[in-house]
């Protein structure tokens, strides 16, 4: 497989699009309301669950990733589903580099929140630095360098599209830019979103 080339004859990259997941089964607006050990539980239990049953990629994301010359995803089911169901038919080649970012919940004993409350307790928590033992923010910030970095090196063959997720696409962001990357097209972050990102022409 080769570089593309503009009419110039020099050298091209990507264009790269990015898309969070489609909606999962597991619901994070369903009760039972769950204590903080519970919502850990729940999200070790969300990070292995598949897509919601009848979720199908959108037309307009499956005719811009119809011509990717590499397919990826993050390890999680539901990003795999996901690439899948956008590129059907493709090798998915999965990397953890792309997975999204951990949500350990801050130690509050006596209350019970539903999913998407301990969702937002947990982000903030997060990034001002309770990690539960797990990833911290500053290393999450690594991961999105190095992923940001994998995309680079791979638009080098031409079209690249990436299924990742909500905040971890929100943290490849600013390291795409870092690179020179412009975002070119901003489809917010809801299921099956995607930004597309183009390097500046020569």
């Amino acid at each position: 497989m080769t570089a593309n080339t503009s009419p110039s004859g020099g050298s091209t990259r990507g264009p790269i699009i990015v898309s969070r997941h489609g909606r999962p089964a597991l619901d994070r607006s369903a009760r039972p309301r769950l204590g903080w050990r519970d919502y850990v539980d729940w999200w070790a239990r969300y990070e292995k669950s598949s897509l919601a049953e009848g979720q199908v990629a959108p037309d307009d994301l499956k005719a811009v990733v119809a011509d990717a010359e590499k397919v990826l995803s993050s390890i999680r089911p539901r990003a795999l589903e996901t690439a899948q169901s956008a590129a059907p038919g493709r090798e998915v080649e999965q990397d953890g580099v792309f997975n999204e970012a951990p949500l350990p919940p801050p130690y509050i004993p006596g209350v019970k929140y539903l999913p998407k409350t301990w969702n937002i307790l947990a982000r903030v928590a997060w990034l001002n630095g309770h990690a539960m033992e797990g990833e911290s923010v500053s290393e999450a910030r690594i991961r999105a360098a190095q992923a940001a970095a994998r995309l680079h090196q791979e638009s080098e063959v031409g079209k690249i599209y990436v299924a990742a997720h909500g905040w971890f696409n929100r943290m490849m962001r600013p390291e795409l830019r870092k690179i020179g990357w412009r975002c070119t097209r901003d489809g917010g972050d809801g299921y099956w979103s995607y930004r597309i990102y183009e390097w500046p022409e020569d």
